[in-house]
């Protein structure tokens, strides 16, 4: 399955979240290494957003038809000092600016988001440079 979008800025809170040791153990095991602490944001339009809305039926957000063949994989949240941090489901990707070159990601879905066309990225690269994209620049993603 792919999704093409654009890129785009988000609020700029995720590397609170994507810098938490908890979090990063578990996306050694998705990415093999520990993932950039932020996120890149792509804006899916057209029949991109009935994928996505399948993979968030995998991970619990919504009612409906999975997409066959995805593997969600759980993130675990965790609470720290009396404050709760939420968990997500993962899906294996790899994403492109062009085609030609494959940069390894996951797609991660928080359970508390508020996004429903937008696909939050996920990386050991700071994809921004990698791929290297800026806002309004268009990108696919590939689930492996």
């Amino acid at each position: 399955m792919h999704l093409s979008g654009v890129v785009s800025s988000g609020l700029g809170r995720a590397h609170v979240f994507m810098s938490q040791t908890h979090y990063q153990n578990q996306f050694k095991d998705i990415l093999g290494s520990g993932a950039w602490p932020g996120t890149l944001n792509v804006d899916l339009y057209g029949d991109n957003l009935s994928n996505y809305r399948g993979l968030r039926v995998l991970a619990g957000l919504e009612e409906g038809e999975g997409i066959e063949g995805a593997v969600p994989i759980r993130i675990q949240g965790f609470e720290r000092s009396g404050r709760s941090f939420g968990g997500a489901t993962a899906f294996k990707a790899e994403i492109s600016r062009g085609g030609d070159d494959w940069v390894p990601c996951a797609i991660l879905i928080p359970d508390l988001t508020r996004h429903t066309r937008t696909a939050e990225v996920i990386s050991s690269s700071f994809l921004r440079e990698a791929l290297p994209c800026e806002d309004g620049d268009e990108v696919t993603i590939r689930l492996i």
